[in-house]
């Protein structure tokens, strides 16, 4: 996918893209919520939706049943036009998320995003012959550990988040990132962030209040949002902020004494980003 602005945007899914939590959301929607609630004291999170999949699939419950309740799962009106509106713009955008594979898929496609995302950064979620969905760790740690105290044992986001950067500086472009995200997970993605970078916790959830008590652990600039709404109008904000910077830079850089020997060479005003059309000249 071409990333026209050196801008990449990592979505977390769960409460951040949708307004809940998909296993939780296909738990509950399924009529398990009473053993899902006795099991999870008892096992890491992954492990548990792992055994409530055999437990769905066990009860006569099929891959297309779950994947209706999916379909049905509450997002905030605003959230896809924004995630269109940042691609259409030229950013780069990806998921990392606990959630799985076969989850987020679904519900992407049936909301017509799929498309927009280069890379989706999950816990594999694969069907088997029997029609069972087997719900694997994202970092296998049955064979190694990630090594990372702050995360769950199935998944460090902050690792994942340094596999992106590393990409990036190896390709040699000065990319800026945006994380958006809600849970605990998401605060040791918030860490590996650079100052250049921006972090979007959502307000009064458990990567914000991580945030919040001490806020310069966290070098990027901290901008939260309480819903939709705010998701895109905070979003926007700055890919629109990080673009006029660039192009400053660029300005400058045009202008200065050893850019002035490029004789015949005219350079067009630059056009501000959000240049209102009058509506009577829209067709």
């Amino acid at each position: 996918m071409a990333n026209k602005n050196n801008i990449v945007i990592v979505f977390d899914f769960d409460k951040t893209i949708i307004d809940v939590d998909s296993d939780n959301w296909v738990v509950d929607q399924l009529g398990f919520t009473d053993l899902f609630d006795q099991l999870l004291p008892t096992m890491p999170f992954n492990s548990l939706m792992a055994r409530m999949m055999k437990e769905l699939h066990d009860h006569g419950k099929t891959i297309e049943e779950i994947k209706q309740v999916l379909r049905r799962i509450p997002i905030h009106p605003r959230v896809i036009p924004a995630i269109k509106s940042a691609h259409a713009l030229g950013c780069e955008l990806r998921i990392v998320s606990d959630a799985n594979t076969l989850f987020i898929e679904t519900v992407l496609e049936h909301l017509g995003i799929r498309e927009y995302f280069s890379e989706i950064n999950t816990n594999p979620g694969l069907v088997d012959e029997q029609g069972r969905l087997i719900v694997s760790p994202y970092h296998d740690f049955t064979k190694s550990s990630h090594g990372c105290s702050r995360c769950p044992p199935n998944m460090c986001k902050g690792l994942i988040i340094e596999r992106i950067q590393a990409s990036f500086t190896k390709e040699g472009s000065k990319m800026k990132m945006i994380y958006l995200g809600d849970g605990a997970g998401d605060y040791c993605p918030s860490l590996s962030l650079k100052a250049e970078d921006y972090m979007m916790p959502r307000k009064n959830f458990p990567v914000w209040d991580l945030i919040s008590q001490n806020r310069t652990l966290v070098k990027a600039t901290v901008r939260d949002w309480t819903d939709g709404e705010a998701m895109e109008r905070i979003l926007m904000g700055i890919i629109n902020e990080i673009i006029s910077s660039d192009e400053e830079e660029m300005e400058k850089m045009l202008s200065s004494d050893h850019c002035k020997i490029s004789v015949g060479i005219v350079h067009e005003p630059l056009v501000p980003l959000a240049l209102q059309v009058p509506l009577n000249l829209v067709k």
